[in-house]
């Protein structure tokens, strides 16, 4: 028997881009995008024989490698997800300008680079969809996390302004912000500390993978034509 379709989305026809691909919500999200009938191109530092879809290994944080992955491939995307990004964890008294920077240049830097190499081509052609991952940490902070943080933050602020120049152009782009998310890095945590991220929600059940995909598929989809420059938050209501 077939599985049943999960994602009531068709993307038949477009090529979606998304970034940080290889596991976790990226993979979550190719592989939903890849069932709906997209023609799926990831980024990556890390390469995955097994993917369904072409990796491109590249450090996003590199402007020029970015273009030129770009430029290479077969087809400009219509879609795009900027997903990738790394943690360096520690209290700002002790973190290093290494490890500020690290983070910033991934998930803030990196994500301008692939939005700025995509959208314009987007533009030209009149069309186009970018969901951005953010996080409810760029909303209210986070001890510990002053980078990944101040960097989702930014995101946001990158998200709205991005939606602003590029809306009457027939491209939106638009915000996805998880809380906790069981991903196989999250398994690994203290039970104690996955217990407090559950408790701060009102659904009682932490995210899965698929919960977030599911709310990137519909920003991309054009039932979500009209909504541009917003921040969903997929968090059980931990942030309430």
């Amino acid at each position: 028997m077939d599985k049943p379709q999960k994602f009531p989305f068709d993307f038949t026809g477009q090529v979606a881009l998304v970034t940080g691909a290889t596991r976790g919500i990226g993979r979550a999200i190719a592989e939903a995008l890849l069932q709906c009938g997209a023609d799926v191109q990831g980024l990556d530092l890390e390469s995955d024989q097994n993917a369904p879809f072409p990796i491109h290994n590249i450090n996003i944080a590199d402007a020029l490698a970015v273009n030129d992955a770009i430029s290479a491939l077969p087809k400009s995307p219509s879609l795009l997800v900027n997903n990738a990004g790394i943690t360096r964890d520690r209290s700002i008294a002790k973190m290093s300008a290494e490890e500020w920077q690290q983070v910033i240049d991934v998930n803030l830097t990196g994500a301008f680079n692939v939005l700025k190499a995509c959208a314009p081509l987007m533009a030209a052609g009149g069309y186009g969809r970018i969901v951005n991952i953010t996080s409810i940490n760029g909303l209210r902070g986070k001890f510990g996390q002053a980078n990944y943080s101040a960097a989702k933050a930014g995101l946001i602020g990158l998200t709205k302004t991005a939606a602003r120049e590029f809306g009457r152009k027939g491209v939106t782009v638009n915000a996805v912000a998880p809380g906790m998310v069981m991903t196989e890095m999250a398994e690994k945590l203290p039970s104690d500390v996955l217990e407090k991220a559950r408790a701060e929600g009102v659904v009682e059940k932490l995210a899965t993978p698929e919960d977030i995909a599911y709310a990137v598929l519909f920003l991309l989809s054009e039932g979500a034509g009209l909504i541009t420059g917003e921040v969903l938050k997929v968090d059980g209501g931990q942030y309430i």
